[in-house]
């Protein structure tokens, strides 16, 4: 696999993951759907897991380009920062939109 289809990949993957905690009553897409709405604080927990599971893929996709570069705490900010924005789509449908 190439670096463009890596990055590609990596940049697809986060904009799912980022909309999904707002698509979907079910907790992580296996768990037991919630009866009237999923709260919150489970979509925020939802979002962080899957944050962090785009981050591991991003890491074994660069891994497998080449030598993985040390990342600092502010890769981690941008990071963190970009998948918020990236989730704003599913925020508006999920909690701005008229019902």
């Amino acid at each position: 696999m190439n670096q463009t289809i890596s990055v590609w990949t990596v940049l697809v993957v986060a904009i799912v993951a980022a909309n999904l905690p707002f698509l979907t009553e079910r907790i992580l897409l296996v768990g037991p759907q919630r009866a009237p709405r999923k709260a919150f604080g489970w979509r925020l927990v939802e979002l962080v897991v899957l944050g962090a599971a785009t981050l591991g893929i991003g890491f074994v996709l660069e891994g497998s380009i080449g030598q993985r570069a040390p990342q600092g705490w502010e890769f981690y900010w941008a990071f963190g920062f970009l998948f918020t924005t990236l989730a704003f789509p599913g925020f508006v449908w999920r909690y701005l939109r008229r019902q």
